[in-house]
């Protein structure tokens, strides 16, 4: 018989993971990111940019886990990383760069705070940003195109870190 998620025996889990997006526009995109953080049970969402919109356009995909998942809006992402730098927690950014380790490769090796850095559906991650990072990670790509969409992107990362920090 099929489960539901009302009698799954899933243990809900928070993990020490924050999703920082450069400038993640997309209502589909922004709604499945809320979605994806709540199945991954992250500590929050942080949406940077100046023309970030949180109305009802997402709640199609989001399935109302903007409603719980902890979320904000912080307009310069530069001014945040630096800041989350300083407090010490580990960034990460998923980005394709000439120095990225390929995801199932990367070891996590670190006791602070992850924050996972999401990049511009069509641009990525701003070199400055990518400079301020602990490690840069990318997911191999088999066929002809280079990037997947963030959301599943994201998905895959999450999966790949959760797994790690659950051994």
């Amino acid at each position: 018989m099929q489960l539901t998620h009302y009698t799954t025996n899933f243990k809900k889990q928070n993990h020490p993971i924050t999703l920082v997006c450069d400038n993640i526009s997309n209502a589909p995109n922004i709604g499945s990111l809320f979605r994806i953080a709540d199945a991954f049970g992250i500590t929050e969402l942080v949406f940077c940019g100046e023309n970030i919109s949180l109305g009802r356009r997402i709640t199609k995909t989001s399935r109302s886990t903007e409603k719980y998942v902890k979320h904000q809006v912080e307009p310069n992402i530069e001014t945040l990383i630096k800041n989350l730098k300083a407090k010490k927690e580990y960034l990460i950014a998923l980005e394709i760069t000439e120095n990225s380790i390929e995801l199932s490769n990367f070891k996590l090796e670190t006791n602070q705070p992850i924050i996972l850095i999401l990049g511009d559906e069509n641009f990525g991650i701003s070199p400055t940003i990518l400079e301020l990072c602990d490690a840069t990670v990318h997911i191999n790509m088999y066929g002809n195109n280079s990037s997947m969409n963030v959301a599943q992107a994201t998905s895959i990362a999450l999966y790949e870190l959760t797994k790690q920090l659950n051994s």
